[in-house]
């Protein structure tokens, strides 16, 4: 197995550890293409959860319509658990090329 592969996979798995700190740092000292490829698309996926934590937390303040803010806590919950599942699945696929 090489150095690559696990290095992009471990940028997908960083979700359990280092959510942003990991694939960023693998994107700046790596330098290969397929690496800075994965870990771009990792941090990304990694940041779509915060940004929507963030939207809850806006609407939770924002608005005081209850069935609104129920809805929002199902939408982007829904969304952060779709994210981390995808992410493990990106972890096991770039290790299994």
């Amino acid at each position: 197995m090489s150095v690559e592969k696990v290095m992009s996979s471990l940028c997908y798995f960083s979700v359990f550890f280092a959510p942003f700190l990991f694939p960023i740092i693998v994107f700046f000292v790596m330098r290969d293409e397929e690496v800075t490829y994965h870990a771009k698309r990792a941090v990304f996926s990694h940041l779509l959860p915060f940004a929507s934590v963030i939207i809850a937390f806006i609407a939770i303040f924002g608005l005081d319509i209850g069935i609104v803010v129920f809805l929002s806590f199902i939408v982007f919950g829904l969304l952060n658990v779709i994210v981390f599942i995808w992410n493990i699945v990106k972890g096991i696929q770039v290790l299994r090329w």
